[in-house]
C-alpha cells in the first residue's frame, strides 16, 4: 500500500534487484529533500528588503517593512533591511555594499522598495532597473513592491519628461523582477498589462502595533465631546487645502450637533494644527495638537476617537495613515479616487466623490449623531482590519507567493 506524501521511485517495482540498505537511505534521502523543497524552517527562505534614500526624518516604507518582517519571522522566513545609501556614498559604493549585503544564497529574496524619490533626487528613477538586474545577476531573487503606482503630475515639460521616465523605469523593473507586489488592484493602474501573471496585489497595514487594542477603548468624552481624529497631513501646497477641508467639515458638523473636538495627530500636525486653531477660534470646536506620537499613543489617541477624517487625497489601499483608521475599528470619511477599491470599499469607509468637497460636512454629522451607523461602520472596520490589513493577513500573502513562485530553485 503506498501512503501519500512519500517519494515513490521504479526500484519499488523490481524489489528482487533492490538492496534493502541502499532503499532505507535512499528513502530518507528523499524524505530530505522533500523537506528542503517544501519546509521553509527547515532551508531558511531569507528576505531582504532594498530601501533607497531616506527623504523625510519619518520613513513611512520602512517602518512598513519592519512590521512586515517581524509578521514574516512567524512563517520561518529572515528578514533584513538594507539601505542604499547612494546620496551621500555614491552609487558605485552604495551598491557594492548592496551586493555584498545580499550575497549570493540562492534561497534569497530581495524586495526592492519602489518610490521614485527614494532613487533618485528629483524623481527620475532610471536606476532601478539597473540594480534588479546587478541583483540578479548576483544570484537573488527579486520582487519590486510598488509603493508608487504612477508618474509624478506636472505640466511643465520637465514634468513630462519626469512622467516618462518614471513610467519607463517602473514597467522595465516590473519586466526584469521574478514578480512584483503592488498595493492597489492592477485593474486600477493603466501601464499595467492585465494579462501579467507575474504581478500580485497585497494591500499596505497600518504602521502601528497591535492596533486591535483600540477595539477595546473607551471613547474619550471629555466635557462630553465627540472626537474627531485626523491623522497625519501633508506639507506645502497640498497640506494648506487639507486645512480648509478640515475646518470647512468640523465647522459644519459643529454648527448643527454642538461643540466637538478635533484631535491631530501625526506628520506636520503642529504646522496644521497651528493653522487649525486660528481658523476655528470663536467656533464650538476645541482643537487638540500632539504632533509626532510613538506608535503605541497614537493607537491611543485613536481608540479614544469616533471617527476618523481623511483629507490627504482619495483614500486606498496604499494609503497607511487611513488604514491606521480602519485598523484601530473607526468609521473613516474620505475622498474616493481611481485608486478607490476593495478591500477599501469593504471598511467602515464612507466614500465622498473627490469632485463634492462639501459633503464631508453632511457626512462627519452623520457619523457623530447616528451611533448604530457608527457602530456598524465600526464592525466593518474591524472586520477590513482582520481579513486584509492585519500584518498577520499580509504576511500570509507574501508567504505563499514567496513560496509558490520557488524561493530555492
Amino acid at each position: 500500500m503506498r501512503c501519500s506524501g512519500v517519494e515513490y521511485n521504479p526500484f519499488w517495482d523490481a524489489p528482487k534487484r533492490v538492496n534493502l540498505a541502499a532503499a532505507a537511505g535512499r528513502i530518507v534521502f528523499f524524505r530530505r529533500e522533500r523537506r528542503l523543497l517544501l519546509d521553509d524552517s527547515y532551508n531558511g527562505i531569507r528576505c531582504v528588503a532594498v530601501l533607497g534614500q531616506r527623504n523625510e526624518a519619518i520613513d513611512a516604507v520602512e517602518e512598513y517593512c519592519r512590521y512586515l518582517g517581524a509578521a514574516l519571522e512567524n512563517h520561518a522566513f529572515s528578514f533584513d533591511i538594507a539601505r542604499v545609501e547612494w546620496a551621500t556614498k555614491g552609487w558605485r559604493r552604495a551598491l557594492r555594499e548592496l551586493r555584498q549585503k545580499v550575497g549570493n544564497e540562492r534561497n534569497t529574496w530581495v524586495l526592492l522598495q519602489y518610490t521614485a524619490l527614494a532613487w533618485s533626487r528629483r524623481g527620475f528613477s532610471l536606476r532601478v532597473p539597473g540594480i534588479i538586474q546587478s541583483l540578479k545577476k548576483n544570484g537573488a531573487r527579486c520582487a519590486v513592491v510598488f509603493h508608487d503606482v504612477e508618474g509624478y503630475y506636472g505640466n511643465r515639460l520637465v514634468d513630462r519628461i519626469r512622467r516618462a521616465a518614471q513610467l519607463h523605469s517602473m514597467r522595465e523593473a516590473m519586466r526584469l523582477a521574478d514578480f512584483s507586489i503592488l498595493t492597489i488592484p492592477a485593474e486600477k493602474i493603466p501601464w499595467i498589462d492585465l494579462n501579467s501573471r507575474n504581478v500580485v496585489f497585497i494591500p499596505v497595514g497600518a504602521n502601528l502595533p497591535s492596533p486591535e487594542k483600540a477595539w477595546s477603548q473607551e471613547k474619550d468624552r471629555a466635557k462630553n465631546l465627540p472626537t474627531v481624529a485626523v491623522f497625519s497631513l501633508s506639507g506645502n501646497r497640498a497640506g494648506a487645502e487639507e486645512v480648509e477641508s478640515i475646518v470647512q467639515t468640523v465647522r459644519y458638523a459643529a454648527e448643527r450637533m454642538g461643540a466637538l473636538r478635533l484631535l491631530v495627530i501625526g506628520r506636520h500636525s503642529e504646522i496644521a494644527g497651528s493653522q487649525l486653531k486660528e481658523r476655528l477660534m470663536g467656533t464650538s470646536v476645541q482643537v487638540t495638537i500632539h504632533g509626532l506620537l510613538p506608535a503605541e499613543e497614537v493607537v491611543q489617541k485613536l481608540g479614544a476617537s469616533d471617527v476618523l477624517l481623511f483629507t490627504k487625497g482619495p483614500i486606498s489601499s496604499r494609503r497607511g495613515s487611513a488604514i491606521a483608521g480602519i485598523a484601530c475599528g473607526l468609521p473613516v470619511i474620505a475622498s474616493e479616487g481611481w485608486e478607490t477599491g476593495a478591500p477599501i470599499t469593504e471598511a467602515g469607509v464612507v466614500l465622498i466623490p473627490e469632485t463634492v468637497k462639501n459633503e464631508f460636512g453632511p457626512a462627519l454629522l452623520r457619523v457623530l449623531t447616528d451611533a448604530a451607523y457608527r457602530a456598524k461602520l465600526s464592525e466593518r472596520s474591524r472586520r477590513a482590519q482582520e481579513i486584509y490589513f492585519s500584518w498577520s493577513a499580509i504576511a500570509v500573502r507574501y508567504a505563499k507567493e514567496l513560496r509558490t513562485r520557488g524561493a530555492v530553485s
